[in-house]
């Protein structure tokens, strides 16, 4: 028989506990609007990060943060996402402070950066720390086969760091408008989960 494993443990192995079909949001408690926002720490790549700075959620503490969860570097939607945030991100920096999040590596996400001219950063999470923190890694299903991944879902988190806004399994195509309703409704002081 093996000892119990802490929570702690089971996120840094990346087991959920009891089967291994269950998925994060089965063993731990799904974030609310108004919890606060789990802590982190992650490399930055790109916009005023460069090549790659370590930063934390208490950095941000006072502003208005959205991170937004994508599964993969260089698909299609996740590079759709990404674009249209491009194209949008005048109106999006004076809101709020933005990165992306994926398991991707800072390498891949420097190339990633660079291929598609985002002037926004993203944040490394190859331990998958902050995905699991978050309730994104999820199990996802193609061709009748089961694997875990990063679900498409962005949270705003106010100054006080405690999350207004989540957009659970958004579409690339209606991210940004997403998104922008929940920064408007954010500035008037409304919650919601979209």
């Amino acid at each position: 028989m093996s000892p119990a494993r802490s929570p702690a443990k089971l996120r840094r192995s990346g087991l959920r506990g009891g089967s291994s079909r269950e998925s994060f949001r089965d063993v731990y408690m799904e974030l609310n609007i108004g919890d606060p926002a789990p802590d982190f720490q992650a490399i930055a790549v790109g916009g005023i990060y460069g090549s790659g700075q370590p930063v934390k959620l208490r950095d941000f503490k006072g502003s208005a943060l959205v991170l937004y969860f994508y599964s993969k570097d260089d698909t299609p939607g996740c590079t759709r996402q990404a674009c249209d945030l491009r194209d949008t991100w005048g109106e999006i920096q004076s809101k709020a402070e933005l990165f992306g999040v994926s398991v991707d590596s800072a390498e891949s996400h420097a190339k990633f950066i660079k291929k598609n001219g985002l002037p926004f950063p993203l944040l490394s999470d190859a331990e998958k720390q902050i995905v699991q923190s978050y309730g994104v890694w999820v199990e996802k299903s193609m061709y009748g086969k089961k694997y875990f991944g990063t679900e498409r879902t962005t949270f705003v988190i106010g100054p006080d760091q405690r999350i207004t806004h989540i957009l659970k399994k958004v579409k690339p195509a209606e991210h940004v408008t997403l998104l922008a309703k929940a920064l408007l409704e954010r500035g008037a002081g409304l919650e919601a989960s979209i």
